[in-house]
């Protein structure tokens, strides 16, 4: 015999599935995503044309700000066809960013990592090769100026000892 249980709100749910006791509405206002690391990749948010490294056309990207500032939601449209999105979200408790990509061939990427000190975002994360092992990813995002972004998409087979180049684009801003 199965029994259907009705939760009727978001902090009834979060209590039922055993994290803890919902929040007031106090304490969700305090744990919104105000703080300064919440906003280190803010630079991404806009609307790009981005091209490759010989200046051809790549694609267009689509970055906002999504759940009051805790998110940033990308939806990418190739110049060939293809489309991505991916989520990304500071984690205060690991003090760590993360990123979550998918696409229309199929790739799950998942990525984490931060801020560097010269402002550019780094995120990394392995996934299976082809052919067996292991291919370790790292995508370097670099504010430019306020109009352009270099990404950088290396990946190592070797555990980071060398890297070749996926994807080397720049978004240019659209006004």
């Amino acid at each position: 015999m199965h029994r259907v249980f009705r939760i009727s709100s978001v902090p009834a749910l979060i209590a039922a599935l055993g994290y803890g006791a919902p929040l007031s509405a106090q304490d969700a206002a305090q744990q919104t995503c105000s703080a300064p690391q919440h906003r280190q990749f803010d630079f991404w948010v806009g609307e790009w044309d981005v091209v490759n490294a010989a200046g051809q056309p790549a694609g267009r990207n689509r970055i906002t700000s999504e759940l009051g500032g805790c998110v940033l939601r990308e939806q990418w449209a190739g110049a060939g066809g293809s489309h991505g999105s991916s989520f990304n979200i500071y984690d205060a408790a690991a003090d760590r960013w993360h990123q979550t990509w998918v696409d229309d061939n199929g790739l799950l990427l998942l990525l984490d990592g931060g801020v560097q000190a010269d402002g550019s975002m780094v995120m990394e994360g392995e996934r299976p090769a082809r052919g067996g092992g292991t291919a370790r990813h790292r995508i370097t995002w670099t504010p430019r100026n306020a109009a352009t972004v270099r990404q950088l998409w290396e990946v190592s087979s070797d555990d980071g000892s060398t890297w070749s180049v996926v994807f080397d684009g720049t978004y240019h801003r659209i006004e």
